[in-house]
């Protein structure tokens, strides 16, 4: 029951801080005037309307709303059926939701997290993206090196 509790804070966490920082940068960030923090590192304004790194936008929102749903559901499936993976999963969940919120409220995401090296720069995220690409990674770690342990 321990386990719940703590991933369905570290659910709630994540939802909750991906949602603030978008709200912070939606209020104060002018969407055209870039906010250096460090040489290499800037908070932007980017309404992104496709999926990762902006592909796919001419799918549309309601696809996007459609596929994200999809995988919240799949995911919760099986985070009910496994006690492996979940803090993983439960990643992946958070990142699928902060970022289905936006579609639903606004009809893209906002990404705000800009990295680059001079002018070339990595596509803008938010913590959601980070969420779900963390978790992607450490499922990917465990399937290409499996714990020899039983469960």
């Amino acid at each position: 029951m321990k386990t719940k509790i703590s991933i369905s804070f570290l659910i709630g966490l994540l939802i909750l801080s991906d949602q603030l920082t978008k709200f912070l940068v939606i209020k104060f960030l002018d969407p055209y005037q870039p906010l250096k923090i460090l040489p290499f590192f800037q908070l932007v304004n980017v309404k992104n309307k496709g999926a990762a790194f902006g592909l796919f936008q001419s799918l549309g929102n309601t696809t996007f709303i459609f596929i994200s749903i999809m995988a919240i559901l799949f995911i919760l499936v099986i985070l009910f059926k496994t006690k492996e993976d979940r803090i993983s999963l439960s990643l992946i969940l958070a990142g699928a939701i902060g970022n289905l919120i936006d579609r639903l409220r606004y009809g893209y995401v906002v990404d705000f997290i800009d990295l680059h090296i001079g002018r070339y720069h990595w596509p803008a995220f938010n913590i959601a993206d980070s969420a779900l690409s963390i978790g992607i990674f450490l499922l990917f770690l465990k399937i290409i090196f499996p714990s020899k342990e039983k469960t």
